[in-house]
């Protein structure tokens, strides 16, 4: 996986949220289409890096939505 790659997806990512608003991990992962958990989380941390999101932990669920 290659940078480039991490930030398409963070793209892909952001879109998502800006339609959407809090989401759970896997309500995103559907939204996106990004199967793998690797390739999901590499977009979220690169967000998270850049200050572009918000976590909740929930019972069984992680909320993540734009800051």
């Amino acid at each position: 996986m290659t940078s480039e790659t991490i930030g398409t997806n963070a793209g892909i990512v952001w879109t998502a949220l800006s339609t959407s608003g809090k989401l759970t991990v896997k309500e995103l992962k559907k939204i996106t289409k990004i199967k793998a958990d690797k390739v999901l989380f590499s977009a979220l941390g690169w967000l998270a890096k850049e200050g572009k999101l918000a976590f909740e932990e929930g019972d069984d669920d992680l909320f993540v939505w734009l800051a």
